[in-house]
């Protein structure tokens, strides 16, 4: 570890405990006879007002919702298409109808038949009017046309590529039964915090504060499964008693990071655990820096370029994240073998003598106390790195000149703050990107989302190119020409910085040995668990 004497830079107590690590294990061959019956506790973090994963988009719904409600497809290992809900699927020549073949047989948790008019209703009430990420994905969508109780056919005004919607069904494609939802309020609907789905577990009980529980599905439509009779999610806040409940058997599984990475460093050499980053590819994340324009001196591109290259984000990772990740080169990840642009490269790495002089050719010199200008910086708040990461942007910024005051909130808070009040300069927080730009990278940068929307374009830029770009990549079916686009998309934005993903990284997952069969698919912590067992 490279020692730190920045003036100023009061990050010590920071990092004094901090010592870099990898974390990757090996997949072990699971050769052992799944045993039936038992319970799975894991961690959980926060509360959910909503666990509906077709109104709500997150990890956070999905680690519970995805073992109650099912999407139309997911991912294997690998990160292929794999049948859920939707057994074949078919694009016609001109990429604007698909139509899906549904399984047969299947029944939601109360009983009643799962019929392609549930997958109508989800897609035209939830996908494309109300899912966050999803509403801009299906802005084409027309129709879905229902000629029997197990075809729906999707309509198009525009193209769209068969595997971009594929993908993104793996994530933005849960069903819900439109027998309870039809003729509701579907936002105050009471099934939205006790989903019913067709998933290996049924809902039984939301303690607030305390636990979330789901117990088999008797009658899933995987013959044989689930093993398990019932998962328990333990609701505790505080990372160090989660450790101390998994370090006494209490909890058996900690997913999507949710552990201080000075414990994880630790469960590394504890033989009754496997700390991994395997089986979760395709949720790749990034550490956030986004501007409001709404701000003059945000909208000038030369303070923009000198705040992100006051940021030594290689420092950020060694130092903070124990050595996890990398600095990013652009909206693409390098593990996007598809799409990310074969010349990238950092495009504004540290150099705090470019920011200083980019500073002063704003017209902005420093002032007699030495400061520039203020700003006000907002975090949402998924993880500790990320208030470290908010902390490390006041200190570096104030290198060169700039003040920055942080507004410390929790995460409904920050949420309503950045993307609905607008009432920030800098905000900062993770992005996710799930396999293909237009799944939940480009909604970031479409104009047109509506305030309030999480996670998407809430900073008063707006660029007709852009705008054109996005919507005509997502339509192209040519693979070729739609990789150049997604380059020409990642130049623009390198260029204009309307935002800056400052790190590529990989979730971690901490797992009992006792626990078998899982991270065994490419988003395995948001997946259904329908096949993990736990020895007795």
């Amino acid at each position: 570890m490279k020692l730190f004497n920045r003036k100023n830079l009061l990050v010590t107590a920071l990092i004094a405990a901090l010592s870099p690590f990898s974390v990757f294990a090996d997949e072990k061959s699971d050769q052992q006879t799944p045993v039936y019956g038992g319970t799975l506790v894991v961690h959980y973090s926060g509360e959910q007002r909503i666990l509906n994963p077709a109104l709500r988009a997150s990890t956070g719904v999905y680690e519970i919702s995805g073992k109650i409600v099912e999407s139309l497809v997911d991912l294997d290992a690998d990160s292929n298409i794999v049948p859920v809900l939707a057994t074949s699927w078919i694009s016609s020549p001109d990429g604007k109808t698909i139509t899906f073949k549904l399984r047969e047989g299947v029944k939601w948790h109360d009983g009643k038949p799962f019929t392609s008019a549930d997958v109508q209703y989800s897609a035209l009430e939830f996908w494309k009017t109300k899912l966050n990420f999803s509403t801009a994905l299906q802005l084409n969508l027309e129709s879905v046309d229902t000629p029997d109780e197990h075809t729906a056919v999707f309509n198009y005004s525009r193209p769209i590529p068969l595997n971009l919607l594929l993908r993104a069904l793996a994530d933005f494609g849960y069903v819900v039964p439109r027998h309870l939802y039809e003729g509701t309020n579907v936002l105050e609907n009471p099934y939205n915090s006790a989903p019913v789905g067709t998933g290996p577990f049924k809902f039984v009980e939301y303690q607030r504060g305390q636990h979330i529980i789901v117990e088999k599905n008797p009658d899933y439509w995987r013959k044989g499964y689930p093993y398990l009779d019932k998962i328990v999610w333990r609701i505790i806040d505080d990372k160090s008693s989660t450790a101390a409940a998994m370090e006494s058997g209490q909890i058996q599984m900690n997913v999507y990071s949710k552990l201080t990475l000075a414990d994880i460093d630790r469960f590394k050499s504890n033989p009754q655990f496997e700390v991994r980053t395997k089986g979760s590819e395709a949720n790749v994340f990034n550490n956030t820096v986004e501007f409001n324009f709404r701000n003059p001196i945000i909208a000038n591109l030369k303070v923009r370029q000198a705040i992100v290259q006051s940021l030594d984000i290689p420092f950020f990772i060694e130092n903070f994240l124990y050595g996890e990740g990398k600095q990013a080169t652009g909206l693409i990840p390098s593990s996007s073998k598809a799409f990310y642009p074969e010349d990238s490269k950092v495009v504004y790495p540290f150099d705090r003598q470019k920011a200083e002089a980019l500073l002063d050719e704003a017209g902005y010199p420093r002032q007699a106390d030495g400061t520039r200008f203020n700003l006000k910086l907002v975090h949402i708040n998924n993880s500790e790195d990320v208030p470290m990461f908010a902390t490390f942007i006041q200190q570096s910024l104030a290198e060169v000149g700039i003040k920055v005051s942080i507004a410390n909130m929790d995460t409904a808070g920050a949420l309503n703050a950045v993307y609905k009040q607008h009432d920030f300069d800098i905000a900062t927080g993770w992005h996710q990107y799930r396999g293909d730009p237009a799944v939940s990278t480009t909604v970031w940068l479409r104009s047109g989302s509506p305030d309030g929307a999480p996670w998407t374009n809430q900073y008063g830029w707006q660029s007709d190119k852009v705008d054109t770009l996005i919507d005509n990549a997502a339509s192209e079916i040519d693979p070729v020409k739609r990789k150049a686009m997604y380059a020409e998309l990642v130049q623009i934005v390198n260029d204009e910085l309307p935002l800056w993903f400052a790190t590529e990284r990989n979730f971690i997952s901490v797992i009992s040995t006792k626990v078998h069969n899982h991270h065994n698919t490419a988003r395995w912590p948001s997946s259904s668990w329908y096949d993990v067992w736990v020895e007795k």
